[in-house]
């Protein structure tokens, strides 16, 4: 019997494994042949050149306000459906104000609006809201979930990036001075060399590297592989709706988009990625010894490097058959950023009406925001979709214009709930058949308020709401049982009381730790690219409403607030807990059942002679009876705060 040194045996093992993944890696650079773009390819709705159309003509021509309502009523009409009516001013006023700037109205804001019996009063409104400040703070937060923006850097140290708030404040900054949607793409990708003179163009490149990152990994080369990879995958989903990951380690399956396809676009930003180890990386670096050739990596293996690749455009969208001209790499991304901006791309301006489309009415034309490939879904109203990407480009990209031309029209209007004196109930019967989700928009779709709004909303309604804006994150305080889970100095709360109550957008944004109400309400966590939240009903999101300490807290605010300004009168208090918290007065039934139950609650109070620390804290010093009722229209507050109609809007 023969005997084997497990030395030698373990060598021949490594040998053989050597030569098997050369004969490997050999094969797979012989399959990188690719096949040609077709006319078939390019018969795909997202691909076909982008054409103004004309308007539909539709029966009943006084409905429309503008534009977008014949095509909406083009569409109900084939299917026999009429549009709802006018939704009430109170509802549009609602409706607009957490639409445009995430707030709710305030009584006076109502009050005005309702008085105001101009011809053009609701446009006026339309205009505030788009010219107000914090109408950068509600959009800009649709466009972070897209960028994955966090403050750390994930993983198991989620490190802090002390400059990343900065790209916060640049979008918000952008979108308030209704930057064109041309430049803020092109600034994003490369700012740093198209106006180097300018810091905030160097700021805005953190998009493209604003996902997790691992500073401390052994391999650099590894870890710049992945952040090339990840950046890459979100470039194409995030501006051209392409789900270009796909084909990091082949082909991809259903759409015309190679391995080589992929690391051509990966080209553009090689040289601008260079990290330190320890180091987070946030910005791109325009300057620098230039880096190894670019290279398809085989089977998206960092270790396998494969054929060497030059820049290109991504065929199945390069309509033009434009090739790359400068030889100066950091010119080669400028002209990839100004070649994705061009009026003759299928892709940029499509996508970006699309998203629009969606944060206004819930769901976009076409419900797969960021993947307009193969796989994804057809738009519902396609030639709307091309009127409004010709729209945008003619307007000089001007998003604010294509904000109101969407909030102006008759479609925006409508009202989401049967009204018998306005609608008959065939009509709206057969609207909810024919119609289940509202994705013809035959009325009003209803929404869930984001996370974030739904906490800025409980601070607005009490009068705390910080209005400081901008600079880094802060950390309002955190549960007790959550505090007790972190690592060291995880959570630091903010020393100055104001930052508690500032808005959510400027709430430290860590990756592995989301504020616990933006936790239960579908925030993402930022480790990809997200287009469109989740929305679930849980039981958590009911127990932490009711429960925790922060919910408890703007009860007793707002219960404070509503006592100094309404006095002790039942009556007058529920009548303002409505006008604040759900724009609105009370019906006569609702009046009438809720100024019982304060009655009844108080007795019930005093009876238990509860503690006054357990009660509203601004009447801790009144007579026992004031007490007690501060403590039921706390308990009034808190409900209230909990309804339906507090976290939806009509």
């Amino acid at each position: 019997m023969i005997s084997l040194n497990p030395r030698w045996l373990l060598l021949t093992l490594i040998l053989m494994f050597a030569c098997g993944s050369t004969v490997v890696k050999a094969e797979e650079a012989a399959k990188l042949s690719e096949e040609p773009i077709t006319a078939a390819d390019r018969e795909h709705w997202s691909f076909q050149p982008i054409k103004r159309p004309a308007l539909p003509v539709v029966n009943n021509k006084k409905w429309s306000r503008t534009p977008i309502d014949h095509f909406i009523l083009s569409e109900l009409e084939k299917k026999s459906l009429q549009p709802a009516p006018e939704a009430s001013r109170t509802t549009l006023i609602r409706r607009l104000y957490f639409d445009v700037i995430g707030l709710p109205p305030q009584p006076e804001d109502v009050d005005a609006f309702l008085a105001d019996d101009s011809a053009d009063a609701y446009e006026q409104l339309v205009d505030r809201l788009l010219a107000s400040p914090h109408y950068g703070e509600r959009w800009a937060q649709h466009w972070l979930d897209l960028a994955r923006f966090a403050e750390t850097d994930g993983f198991e140290h989620d490190k802090i990036r002390p400059d990343a708030w900065k790209y916060r404040d640049w979008v918000i900054k952008a979108l308030n001075a209704d930057m064109p949607y041309d430049q803020f793409v092109r600034w994003q990708l490369a700012g740093d060399v198209i106006a180097p003179e300018n810091p905030e163009a160097k700021i805005a490149t953190a998009f493209c590297l604003s996902g997790p990152d691992m500073p401390d990994i052994n391999s650099q080369e590894e870890r710049r592989h992945t952040l090339l990879n990840e950046m890459t995958s979100t470039v194409g989903s995030a501006f051209m709706a392409l789900q270009m990951g796909c084909a990091q380690c082949h082909d991809h399956k259903y759409d015309p988009i190679s391995t080589v396809d992929f690391y051509r676009m990966r080209a553009f930003f090689e040289p601008a990625v260079k990290p330190v180890k320890n180091r987070s990386v946030t910005m791109l670096a325009s300057l620098g010894k230039p880096v190894a050739p670019s290279r398809v990596m085989l089977r998206g293996d960092w270790r396998q490097p494969g054929p060497r690749v030059q820049p290109a455009f991504l065929r199945v969208a390069n309509l033009q058959e434009q090739a790359v001209d400068a030889d100066d790499s950091r010119q080669q991304r400028r002209e990839f950023a100004h070649w994705l901006t061009q009026k003759e791309h299928p892709l940029t301006s499509r996508v970006i009406v699309n998203r629009i489309w969606q944060h206004h009415f819930g769901r976009g034309l076409s419900a797969t925001p960021s993947d307009f490939g193969v796989m994804g879904d057809l738009p519902t109203h396609p030639e709307l979709m091309d009127w409004l990407a010709a729209e945008l480009m003619s307007s000089g990209w001007k998003m604010k214009s294509l904000h109101r031309l969407v909030l102006t029209s008759n479609v925006y209007r409508q009202t989401s709930q049967f009204n018998a004196k306005q609608q008959a109930e065939s009509a709206w019967q057969r609207s909810l058949k024919e119609d289940p989700d509202a994705s013809l928009l035959s009325r009003f779709p209803r929404q869930r308020l984001d996370a974030e709004v739904i906490r800025d909303a409980m601070l607005a309604v009490s009068g705390k709401l910080s209005d400081k804006t901008g600079g880094r994150g802060v950390m309002p305080p955190l549960p007790r049982e959550l505090r007790s889970t972190l690592l060291k100095d995880q959570w630091k709360t903010s020393p100055n009381v104001e930052d508690h109550y500032r808005r959510s957008i400027y709430v430290f944004a860590r990756r592995n730790l989301r504020y616990p109400l933006f936790d239960v309400f579908d925030r993402p966590d930022a480790n990809t690219s997200c287009s469109r939240r989740g929305n679930s009903t849980t039981a958590p999101q009911s127990l932490l409403m009711l429960n925790s300490e922060s919910s408890l807290k703007c009860a007793q605010e707002l219960a404070g607030l509503i006592w100094d300004r309404a006095g002790k009168t039942e009556e007058q208090q529920v009548t303002l807990l409505f006008r604040r918290a759900l724009g609105r007065t009370p019906t006569e039934a609702e009046l009438l059942e809720l100024t019982r139950f304060l009655k009844t609650q108080q007795q019930m109070l005093a009876r238990e002679k509860r503690s006054t620390e357990q009660l509203l804290l601004p009447l801790s010093q009144s007579p026992v009876k004031d007490v007690c009722a501060g403590a039921a229209l706390t308990d009034l507050c808190l409900a209230i705060l909990n309804t339906s109609e507090f976290l939806y809007v009509d």
